[in-house]
Formats: C-alpha cells, sequence, structure tokens
C-alpha cells in the first residue's frame, strides 16, 4: 500500500495541484509587480507592447480582455506616463498603442523582478525541464470559453 492509498497524503489531483502552485506562485508575482508599481494586467499589457505598436483591438485579442476592460488598463497606463494611443494614421478610427521611455524603463525593471521570482520558483528545475514544463502548460485547456458553470 502507497502513502496515498493510506491516506497520509492528499490525493494528488493536478488542477488542484496546478491552482495550490498558481497562488502561490500569483502571490509572489503580485508582491514583486507592485515593487514596481504595477498589477499583473498593466504588466502583461507592456510586455505586449514590448515588441512595437499595436492597434488597440489587436491588444484587447492578445491579452483575451473585453475592450472596455482594456480601455481602463490603458487609462491607467497612459496616466503614468507608461503606454500612449495614438490615431493611425491610415485608418483614423482606429488607435495603436505603444510604450513610452518610462514604459520601457518600468518593463525593464519589471522583467529583472520576475526573473528573480522565477529563479526562486523553478530553482529545481533544469532549462530543459522549463522548456517541457512551458510547452505542457500551452497544451493545457484554460479557456473560459470552455466551460460553463451550472448551479
Amino acid at each position: 500500500m502507497t502513502a496515498d492509498q493510506d491516506g497520509s497524503h492528499p490525493p494528488q489531483r493536478l488542477g488542484l495541484l496546478l491552482a495550490w502552485h498558481g497562488s502561490v506562485t500569483q502571490t509572489r508575482m503580485k508582491k514583486a509587480l507592485s515593487a514596481a508599481g504595477l498589477t499583473p494586467r498593466h504588466a502583461m499589457t507592456l510586455m505586449h507592447l514590448a515588441d512595437g505598436p499595436i492597434s488597440q483591438r489587436g491588444l484587447a485579442e492578445r491579452l483575451e480582455v473585453d475592450p472596455s476592460v482594456l480601455v481602463g488598463i490603458l487609462n491607467d497606463l497612459e496616466g503614468d506616463g507608461l503606454a500612449e494611443r495614438r490615431r493611425d494614421q491610415a485608418d483614423r478610427r482606429r488607435h495603436n498603442v505603444a510604450l513610452t521611455e518610462a514604459g520601457e524603463a518600468a518593463l525593464h525593471k519589471t522583467n529583472a523582478a520576475l526573473d528573480e521570482i522565477e529563479d526562486g520558483i523553478f530553482a529545481g528545475l533544469s532549462a530543459q525541464e522549463r522548456d517541457l514544463l512551458r510547452g505542457l502548460l500551452d497544451r493545457v485547456n484554460t479557456s473560459a470559453e470552455d466551460f460553463t458553470c451550472d448551479e
């Protein structure tokens, strides 16, 4: 009889393990981001802007948020001088979003803080194992659209 079978250890349900590790990781990440003055959504938005300007609609799709939610995020980032919206010269109805110099500096500081946290969290994994974990997590179905909750 194994330790799991005799009841001395809780069942190792993958969903519960992922939720527990996610909760601990989220707490650590939020603490690191708050030191940079950002929320996770703000940081993710800056990361998506790192490759250059993108349309506001395209950014909402990448972040998988409603455009109205993105407006609030961008209002915050613009208010802090980290991002800016500009009308697209080719299509005046469309806005493009870009990092400012202050946004690039904030992103650099954020990435350094997150690197430190991730190095601690994944210290027990080799670079190859981290890549494997990333690949496996990419295949985990976490789309909210695929789940309904019947109460």
